[in-house]
């Protein structure tokens, strides 16, 4: 059978009908990345022709650009048809995305199971473990045998997230018990109690104002493939997916790439956002960092006499500033990555500083033997007269780099405990932010060794 995927199916030679009838023979990923190259109005129109299946198989898809805006383009009828048949969890995404009155105008027409799904699960706040839950699991009593819950998966195993975990629970208290593998199940005999077959551990169970950074961490320390949340009774409201785990941290390591680099998270893929929009998510950035480097020329013009006497210093600037910014984001980028995967914890702040104080110095002193190596070589091979003071030239080049990116590093390492000790996420400790703050300090800190040196001489 062929394969049509995205690259062999030229969207823009073809009317709706024909793109409906090519996309309802592949993946749905191929589906998704088919219906991402249409525009709006083509993508509402192909999905109001597929089938219920196909359309909600394929808004069901995270990676689906467009979904709240197909979703209100729609008829009516028809969008709150497909919010009904979606998960719970991706149908709350979707809807959420909505505008106000979009959503006002679909919520009475929405199943009654569809609107206590949508209240419950926009109760919480965003990348919390309730935000990203799915109140489609599979709850049995301890006192039901194992044919009984695979007769009951067999029933309900289309309107569910996943069967592979089902949680046992008390008969009366609906108090979470135990949780049984799928795999496990099968294999016991069909007259066994489940709560006999379950293994005898207390399950790994969140609560649902769990952070979605702690809740990767768990999933990967436990391998699991699904969490159920919990409420103060062990009540179970929910499960959360390795899948929806997985799209929430592709987000989040997203926005923190956006962070990084010095610029405001896009809420849609590059080449669909607005220039306007563009402008916005960069400009504001752009203009603080601009802001803070009106201070590198407050400090040049602090040592203006300085300059004048010895101008030969300024030929050295770039170097010194590019050298304490490259440090100081090195060292911001590692201690962001390690806060992230909890290698390290904000109280261990003093024990990263201890470390990037040695590293500084020893990176500093590599740097400054390269940088002395090449003013003596110029010098002595004659491509450039330093004066007859070069050697205290070289020296003042060498020591402020020492001085310089032992800063850089400290100070780049100890801004995302910063940033979290109040309240801020550490990759706001951004690389063009701590260049800034580098770079200025470093001019400070770059004419400050050289009228030491040069007092007398030069200066």
């Amino acid at each position: 059978m062929t394969d049509f995927t995205p690259e062999v199916l030229n969207v823009a030679d073809l009317p709706a009908a024909a793109i409906v009838q090519k996309i309802e023979t592949m993946r749905t990923a191929d589906a998704v990345e088919v219906v991402n190259e249409l525009g709006l109005d083509d993508a509402v129109q192909v999905v109001s022709q597929l089938s219920q299946d196909h359309a909600v198989r394929l808004l069901d898809q995270p990676e689906l650009n467009e979904a709240a805006p197909i979703i209100a383009m729609l008829p009516p009828d028809l969008a709150s048809l497909l919010l009904d048949a979606m998960s719970a969890d991706r149908a709350t995404d979707v809807f959420q995305a909505l505008d106000e009155p979009e959503r006002n105008h679909l919520f009475p027409l929405l199943a009654l199971e569809t609107k206590v799904a949508l209240k419950k699960l926009m109760g919480y706040a965003p990348n919390t473990a309730g935000s990203l839950m799915t109140i489609e699991f599979i709850a049995v009593p301890a006192n039901w045998t194992v044919a009984q819950t695979l007769t009951y998966i067999r029933q309900v195993e289309r309107s569910r997230e996943t069967v592979y975990a089902i949680y046992v629970v008390d008969p009366n208290t609906k108090v979470l018990q135990r949780v049984v593998t799928l795999r496990r199940l099968i294999m016991c005999q069909p007259d066994e109690l489940i709560i006999t077959v379950s293994r005898d551990q207390d399950p790994v169970a969140i609560s649902p104002l769990t952070d979605r950074e702690d809740l990767a961490q768990l999933f990967r320390k436990h391998d699991l493939l699904a969490v159920p949340v919990v409420d103060e009774k062990r009540h179970v409201i929910g499960i959360v997916t390795v899948d929806d785990v997985l799209d929430a941290m592709t987000h989040e390591m997203s926005e923190d790439t956006y962070k990084f680099g010095g610029m405001e998270a896009l809420d849609k893929p590059y080449m669909q956002i607005g220039f306007g929009q563009m402008l916005k998510k960069r400009a504001g950035w752009l203009g603080v960092l601009f802001l803070s480097e009106m201070l590198t020329a407050s400090a040049m013009q602090h040592y203006e006499v300085e300059l004048e006497k010895a101008i030969v210093l300024t030929l050295f600037i770039p170097l010194i500033m590019s050298s304490g910014g490259n440090s100081g984001s090195q060292a911001t980028s590692l201690i962001i990555r390690a806060l992230a995967l909890q290698d390290v914890k904000l109280r261990d702040w003093w024990r990263v500083a201890l470390r990037e104080l040695p590293a500084g110095i020893a990176l500093g002193s590599f740097l400054g033997l390269i940088g002395v190596t090449r003013i003596v070589s110029w010098q002595m091979l004659g491509f450039y007269d330093y004066g007859t003071y070069w050697y205290l030239i070289a020296a003042t080049v060498g020591l402020a780099l020492v001085c310089i990116v032992t800063f850089g590093s400290v100070v780049g390492s100890m801004l995302p405990f910063i940033m979290q000790r109040l309240g801020f996420d550490p990759a706001s400790a951004s690389a063009p932010f701590v260049a800034t703050l580098v770079d200025v300090t470093g001019l400070v800190i770059y004419f400050s060794v050289a009228l030491a040196i040069l007092s007398g001489t030069l200066l």
